[in-house]
């Protein structure tokens, strides 16, 4: 199945047109929305961390932990139905998160070839730096997701993103993804 990136003002429509059975929210601590009504007991992964890449003064940088939370909530996601994962704008924390759990998924699929499937079908994603740096070490990639997501380079400036899908599995290298 497949992951589903947006911003914060699509997830209702995605909820209703796609029916994820998981969703993940990354807001900043004081715009984190309560768990929504939608979605079943345990399937909605709420994180509040600031869209930062180091840590400042009065904001929530990404640490070990979220990366922990995100794989571990991952995880328990069975792909029989869309993951659902948005930010404020669709933009950094979510298509980090969508790149770090298609790379948890697909160990076989270079980084890069996923990180060149975000920019194809995202000419705006720009995955969040620190969350990825963060996830490489934790899936011992050696810098490799580091690397990928610095290739593809910053996403077009935008307010907001539109949503966009990464395959929960990747074909094996050379293979298109499904």
């Amino acid at each position: 199945m497949t992951l589903i990136v947006c911003s914060l003002r699509r997830i209702d429509a995605l909820i209703a047109t796609r029916a994820p059975s998981h969703l993940i929210t990354l807001l900043s601590p004081t715009e984190l929305i309560d768990e929504h009504p939608k979605m079943a007991a345990g399937r909605h992964l709420r994180i509040g961390v600031n869209d930062i890449n180091e840590p400042m003064e009065g904001l929530v940088a990404p640490d070990e932990g979220t990366v922990r939370s995100i794989l571990d909530f991952g995880a328990g996601w069975t792909a029989e139905q869309p993951m659902l994962i948005h930010c404020w704008a669709g933009i950094s924390r979510s298509s980090a998160t969508a790149f770090i759990l298609a790379c948890e998924r697909n160990p076989e699929t270079p980084e890069q070839a996923i990180a060149d499937h975000i920019r194809a079908v995202s000419p705006i994603a720009h995955p969040n730096p620190r969350l990825v740096a963060l996830a490489d070490d934790a899936l011992g990639r050696q810098g490799r997701m580091v690397d990928a997501v610095r290739a593809i380079g910053p996403g077009e400036p935008a307010y907001e993103n539109f949503p966009f899908e990464v395959p929960s599995r990747f074909g094996p290298p050379g293979a298109s993804g499904a």
